[in-house]
């Protein structure tokens, strides 16, 4: 999607405050192939609520490392069956187990977890953006998660021309909060990322 820096600005400043829904609904309105990513991690639920809300058979990528918590995929599975999403699942081309004897999961200050990181993330999310070809991508990035992210807003341009969408930008938890209860939706907090282990350290995904 063909946006300057100016009207990007112009946007970001109408859509502050407004339904997370219109936002979605403009964006579909004016990209051709969108798409929501997601890692079920807490309050994930509310993006992907959202956007199904506005667009049923939205492609829902899911890289999923091969990491995460008993729950997180109990969680990840209620939500696909109640939401009935979309689910295209990218997975390493190694296995967790395979990696575990070979590699392990390297501390985040050891040069190889760059390695690892590459592996279970960035490499299938990549390979999911080259499938999909997406102009459009929503995610559920808000303000304070980390420094880098506190300089984006609810709509950055990425080096590779597809417009990036958090419609949660502004929301706080407790807004969240109030949002999951009024749809009687569930959440999830014992989530853990491997290429993060700090909550406010980026993998490079969105970087």
């Amino acid at each position: 999607m063909a946006l300057t820096a100016a009207q990007i600005n112009s946007l970001n400043s109408q859509f502050k405050g407004i339904p997370p829904q219109e936002i979605i609904s403009w964006a579909i309105q004016h990209g051709k192939k969108p798409v929501v990513t997601t890692n079920f991690r807490p309050y994930e639920v509310a993006i992907l609520h959202a956007v199904a809300d506005v667009d049923p058979d939205i492609p829902v990528i899911w890289c999923d490392t091969g990491y995460n918590t008993p729950q997180t995929y109990r969680h990840a599975e209620l939500l696909i069956s109640r939401l009935g999403l979309n689910v295209k699942l990218y997975v390493p081309t190694q296995t967790a187990a395979h990696r575990d004897v070979v590699l392990g999961v390297p501390h985040v200050d050891d040069p190889l977890h760059k390695v690892f990181t590459e592996q279970v993330k960035l490499e299938p999310f990549r390979r999911a953006m080259i499938d999909h070809e997406p102009d459009v991508w929503f995610t559920n990035l808000r303000k304070g998660q980390t420094a880098h992210r506190d300089s984006l807003n609810i709509l950055s341009m990425g080096k590779n021309g597809v417009l990036k969408v958090s419609p949660f930008f502004y929301w706080s938890d407790d807004q969240l909060d109030s949002y999951l209860e009024h749809y009687d939706l569930p959440n999830e907090h014992k989530y853990f990322d491997p290429t993060k282990v700090l909550a406010n350290r980026e993998c490079g995904l969105h970087t």
